[in-house]
């Protein structure tokens, strides 16, 4: 998907192809030639668009690449030419595009470049990233860059125009999966076990909300957020897609409520201090202090590692919807309210409505398409 999610790009074996998301509609197609040898020679594997302009970033893949691996090739379709290159010693393993910024992810460091000139403002060492995983915010006025750090399970996230790096250990496994929210603010990260999300404030690199998608190991497709942060939508090799209300920021939280009963405890703690007791009384309520003492410092600090306003089993989502297979799936929320656009690596298309209800919406399928079709389909 592109930035603001309204169309994707998928890389073929002969060249890259462009869809409008809703209305869903193929807009453009490039096929390169093929190779004096008789091969395709126009194999893409990364195609990253920028919001919907004439400039992508190409990178070779397939069973007979157009370019190298190793290189980022900036595509000019209205020139129909490569107006820029980045070449490097190692496989490419993802790129993230906006309208100032260049970043290449390869398996044990990110490179950040201007756009303009290419030269390179950045760069960072991770830890193992075969899956290439990066976000990076699209919007002007914040730019923020989510990406593994040297620990597993931690997050690096680049504040660069504050000039700030925070740390975030997320999860204890390996990192899954990585999604920024279209103005930055919030992080959704995921592990390779799979059963819970969770979502960061960037600027505090504080715990938000814990969303859980089911008991069992998932390896986790995809995440995003809606334009609005209001909801949160998640793909897996569960082949169930899962949608998430993500409560706003100014709603009242458990932190609150443990604000108040702190207050009613020490209240009740004074009015205990009041008359004279036996010492055999005072004795009890001395060993019973101590036991919830202890109890009180338990929570207390299991209280730091978990979210404010949720409790220990994370919440669950609000609306679901299943896949007929189990293929691997990406998700992004529609142009319309509480939309989903859903597309496959099989070729196929799926627009879904969903209700917004805390008990279990109900998730209707609106459109289907198959995007992808063989030479002989799409002769016919």
């Amino acid at each position: 998907f592109n930035q603001d999610q309204g169309c994707f790009a998928c890389g073929t074996d002969a060249g890259f192809r462009i869809y409008n998301c809703d209305p869903f509609k193929e807009t453009f197609r490039r096929r390169f030639d093929a190779t004096p040898a008789g091969g395709a020679g126009g194999g893409i594997g990364i195609v990253e668009m920028l919001f919907r302009c004439n400039i992508l970033a190409l990178v070779g893949g397939g069973r007979n690449p157009k370019y190298s691996p190793n290189k980022v090739m900036l595509w000019d379709d209205h020139q129909s030419r490569c107006i820029g290159e980045l070449s490097f010693r190692v496989e490419v393993r993802a790129v993230k595009l906006r309208r100032d910024k260049i970043v290449v992810v390869l398996e044990h460091k990110i490179y950040v470049y201007n756009f303009s000139d290419l030269k390179i403002v950045h760069q960072t060492d991770t830890v193992a990233n075969p899956k290439g995983l990066c976000a990076l915010s699209p919007t002007q006025g914040n730019t923020v860059l989510a990406c593994p750090g040297l620990n597993k399970g931690q997050v690096r996230v680049e504040l660069y125009d504050v000039g700030a790096t925070k740390f975030i250990s997320a999860h204890d496994g390996d990192l899954a999966f990585l999604a920024l929210s279209l103005d930055g603010d919030r992080l959704a990260t995921a592990s390779e076990k799979g059963t819970l999300v969770r979502v960061y404030d960037t600027s505090k690199a504080t715990l938000l909300h814990e969303f859980r998608r089911g008991a069992d190991r998932a390896t986790i497709y995809s995440i995003a957020f809606a334009a609005t942060n209001e909801f949160l939508a998640c793909s897996s090799d569960k082949g169930t897609v899962h949608v998430w209300a993500v409560p706003r920021s100014d709603e009242p939280n458990a932190s609150e409520t443990n604000d108040d009963e702190k207050k009613a405890a020490e209240h009740a703690s004074s009015h205990a201090n009041g008359p004279m007791r036996s010492p055999e009384r005072s004795s009890e309520k001395t060993k019973t202090d101590a036991v919830l003492g202890v109890a009180n410092a338990a929570l207390s600090f299991a209280a730091g590692f978990l979210p404010a306003n949720l409790g220990l089993a994370g919440e669950r989502s609000v609306a679901q919807f299943k896949l007929p297979d189990f293929t691997k799936s990406l998700v992004a929320f529609g142009p319309e309210p509480q939309t989903l656009v859903v597309v496959t690596a099989e070729g196929t298309y799926y627009k879904v409505a969903f209700e917004y209800d805390r008990e279990g919406g109900q998730c209707t399928q609106r459109e289907f398409a198959r995007f992808m079709k063989s030479e002989m389909q799409e002769e016919e």
